[in-house]
């Protein structure tokens, strides 16, 4: 890797030491003694173009720290079920907290990766409300695959199924309630949940 300005060096021990709960672009900019945040921005650009840290997919504010195979945890951010964001995804609005995970939990790239606290009953059995669902940013399902969604503003969880229409089917593993016919003007694809992290008895 390239060598670090001495800012970016302090700036990456920052970055590091607060992943449970990362630093505003102010604050950064207040430990590093520095009077601009767009001379922090640069400094963070640095480190990604000099490969220290990565951009993460699912939201471009956060940014993951390269480290070795060996590290015990990787940072993920949680999004709450109960409100969209402003463009009716619920990457849109911010996350509610950043959870360290075991990397085993992780089988695609970090920088993809995101949370999202399930809510309802509409996929039980297999996820039940509170669950934490770690998914892929990936807007390009496969049949059956557990999606986090928006369709008309609303966020949902659901298996992505194709008629032989050709519409896409939202179908609950909750057979009491009917598949949802998306709207394919509104329809978002967030992510394909790959794991799931059981919170309820």
């Amino acid at each position: 890797m390239k060598k670090l300005h001495p800012n970016q060096k302090k700036l990456l021990a920052l970055l590091r030491e607060h992943q449970d709960n990362p630093l505003t672009m102010e604050e950064l900019a207040l430990q590093l003694d520095i009077s601009s945040k767009s001379v922090v921005h640069y400094h963070i650009t640095q480190l990604e173009k000099k490969g220290y840290i990565t951009r993460s997919a699912a939201n471009p504010q956060q940014y993951f720290i390269k480290e070795d195979e060996t590290q015990n945890v990787v940072f993920l951010p949680l999004y709450g079920m109960a409100k969209c964001g402003p463009a009716g995804t619920i990457l849109d609005g911010s996350p509610s907290r950043v959870v360290p995970v075991d990397p085993s939990m992780v089988n695609f790239p970090v920088c993809k990766g995101f949370m999202v606290e399930a809510k309802g009953d509409s996929m039980t059995d297999l996820i039940h409300p509170k669950d934490w669902l770690i998914v892929e940013k990936n807007n390009t399902p496969r049949a059956r695959d557990v999606v986090v969604c928006s369709n008309n503003g609303e966020t949902l969880v659901k298996r992505f199924v194709l008629d032989t229409t050709g519409n896409v089917l939202l179908v609950s593993d909750n057979t009491a309630y009917a598949p949802i016919v998306a709207d394919k003007d509104s329809l978002k694809i967030d992510g394909i949940v790959r794991s799931i992290l059981k919170r309820g008895i």
